[in-house]
Parts: C-alpha cells; sequence; structure tokens
C-alpha cells in the first residue's frame, strides 16, 4: 500500500488475498465476484477484514436471463458466457453467513454503465466503446456477439425493437436482476 498525499492508502491486491489486517468498519465488492478466481475465498477475506458489515452488488443470472431482453432475446450468447461466472445469490448469502439479498432497482437513465444500465436504450449496446466497459459485452468477443447485435440493429432500424418492448418506454425502473447482499457481522 502507498500513500497519496492527502488521501487514504491505496493499493492493488485480488480479492483472494487482502493486504489489510481486520480493520475495515464495513467492506463492499460492486459487480466483481464474477471475476474472482475463487469467490469462496474471496468472500472468506472481506469476512476476515471487515468487523461490521460486507456488502456486495451482484446479480441473480436466472432473473437477469429471464427479465432483461439483451440478453433473452438479442445476446443469448453472452448470456451463456456468463452463466459459467456467475455464482448464485443464496450461494453468495451462504457464504457470507446469511446475508439479507435486497432488489437493486435500475433506472431508465443509469450513467454507471453495467450490463443492464442501458436497459431503456437499446441503441447504446451498438457502440462498441460501450461494450468494451461491459465484461458481460467485451469478454465473449465481437465475433460471438456480431450476429446479435447485427439483429438488435436490424430491430432498432425497423421499429421492431420499440414495437415488442413499448412497456419499456414508459417505464422509470426495472428489476433485472441485480442484487445488493449486506451481511452484518
Amino acid at each position: 500500500m502507498r500513500r497519496r498525499p492527502h488521501r487514504r492508502p491505496a493499493g492493488a491486491a485480488v480479492a483472494e488475498h487482502l493486504p489489510l489486517r481486520d480493520a475495515a468498519d464495513a467492506v463492499m465488492a460492486l459487480l466483481t465476484v464474477h471475476h474472482w478466481t475463487d469467490p469462496a475465498a474471496g468472500i472468506g477475506e472481506l469476512r476476515r477484514v471487515a468487523r461490521r458489515r460486507v456488502v456486495i452488488l451482484t446479480w441473480d443470472q436466472h432473473v437477469f436471463r429471464e427479465r432483461f431482453w439483451l440478453v433473452r432475446d438479442d445476446l443469448p450468447e453472452a448470456a451463456a458466457f456468463d452463466d459459467t461466472r456467475a455464482m448464485p445469490t443464496d450461494r453468495l448469502a451462504d457464504l457470507l453467513g446469511g446475508a439479507r439479498q435486497e432488489p437493486v432497482l435500475i433506472p431508465h437513465d443509469c450513467v454507471d454503465g453495467f450490463a443492464a444500465a442501458y436497459w431503456r436504450r437499446p441503441d447504446a449496446c451498438l457502440d462498441p466503446r460501450v461494450r468494451a466497459g461491459i465484461s458481460l459485452l467485451s469478454q465473449p468477443g465481437e465475433d460471438a456477439l456480431a450476429p446479435g447485435l447485427a439483429r438488435l440493429a436490424d430491430d432498432l432500424d425497423t421499429g421492431r425493437w420499440h414495437a415488442r418492448h413499448p412497456e419499456l418506454l414508459t417505464r422509470g425502473t426495472m428489476d433485472v436482476g441485480y442484487r445488493l447482499l449486506v451481511a452484518d457481522l
């Protein structure tokens, strides 16, 4: 860890081996568990360093596949890729020692740039710069996603997307499976 002027210490590490003593009041992991090589070890580390609370933002892959039109209708290849990495939220809650699970509603104008942030702005999914910042849309590779992206582009050009999803155009928020897991220690 190094100390930057006028700031708290910063460092790079992996979840499975945090370079901290058990000195944090709370720890948080945001949309990251699916990138860990050993999620159980990573959760163990979060529990080790936190004195009071562990918070994880993740998603329920079954709900995500069912409710998010992009992976259900256009990019099932991306969903299949995440099927191999997503950990069931109940399993995560158990590893956390019985965390409560709270649904996270995603606003239609979400600017955070994760996969379902664009649930009401489908044209954003066609932008390679947007996809580059979303592991679901970048790690499977452009070749794997090209047919689905071409379908989406055609559906947008012809108006089929809007005809299929009129209910999305008036919604302010949507539950597409993101969950906040909170474990009080």
